[in-house]
């Protein structure tokens, strides 16, 4: 009886001990290697260009979807990066405009750069939830195929593009897609 407590300690450091190893920036994904969800998105009012759907992600490419907002800070930091990205050219990188306005968003992206290939207003956030959208930014690598291949939380700042996210671009081209 008077082990029960010292055991129940023990048990509980074991099981920190293991959390403590984890590193807290990586969400998981259920997603990954699973077909991208259903959607079909218009594009945000007062934007030239299409909307973004599924049908998009299956065009036998490599594709980029950036889930951003016009009051995500963060997002506004990684920004110059997509747009990098994007003016690569390498792959197509579509826009999931996330709970926004139409006309904040539209602002946002004409002072920032829309350097998009299309762009969805997804002003709800159902589109979102179906992707598993923890918060913005949120970016998302899907092959040809359109399965979910990976699934980056947070900001694309730094060198990450080129350390991280080029890399994973390039290994997803060249291998069976």
């Amino acid at each position: 009886m008077y082990l029960l407590p010292l055991v129940l300690f023990a048990v509980l450091a074991v099981y920190f001990a293991v959390g403590l190893t984890k590193d807290p920036k990586i969400i998981p994904s259920a997603l990954i290697d699973k077909p991208a969800p259903t959607f079909d998105l218009p594009t945000i009012p007062g934007r030239k260009g299409d909307g973004f759907s599924t049908a998009d992600l299956k065009k036998g490419q490599v594709s980029v979807v950036n889930v951003f907002a016009s009051w995500c800070v963060p997002c506004r930091a990684e920004h110059p990066y997509i747009n990098k990205l994007a003016e690569m050219g390498i792959v197509p990188v579509y826009g999931l405009n996330y709970k926004d306005t139409p006309d904040a968003a539209l602002n946002w992206l004409r002072n920032l750069g829309d350097n998009y290939t299309a762009v969805g207003a997804d002003i709800s956030g159902r589109v979102g939830i179906d992707w598993g959208v923890y918060g913005v930014p949120e970016t998302f690598i899907v092959d040809g195929k359109g399965r979910i291949r990976y699934k980056q939380t947070g900001p694309i700042v730094g060198d990450m593009l080129e350390t991280k996210i080029l890399p994973l671009i390039r290994a997803i081209q060249g291998g069976s897609q």
